[in-house]
């Protein structure tokens, strides 16, 4: 009965360990917490960018992978490119913005 608790014991620990793994993030993947993190950044920098007067007729798509916010789509100038990367910049939890924004001609 004792070795059969022992068993039971470190089959648990064992369960536990391969979960914690598992919910942790590596270079190609992110983890659930960082998922989160990201998804709420996105948001954030959307609902800005939509309630920005001079930026809320365009249609500019963000992604965000751990942390990097990456801005994308057609503006009518450069001052849209350089205000839709402050923007992005200032949320809270962005580490770096790729503004690969383009000025429509």
């Amino acid at each position: 009965m004792k070795k059969r608790n022992m068993f039971i014991r470190y089959f648990v620990l064992m369960v536990l360990i391969a979960g914690l793994v598992a919910c942790a993030s590596t270079s190609k993947q992110s983890g659930a917490g960082e998922y989160v993190d990201d998804s709420v950044i996105t948001t954030k920098v959307k609902s800005l960018l939509a309630a920005d007067d001079f930026l809320k007729s365009f249609a500019i798509s963000v992604e965000t992978y751990k942390g990097t916010v990456q801005l994308s789509g057609f503006v009518d100038s450069q001052k849209a490119i350089d205000k839709a990367g402050e923007i992005a910049r200032g949320v809270k939890g962005v580490t770096s913005v790729k503004n690969n924004l383009n000025v429509k001609k």
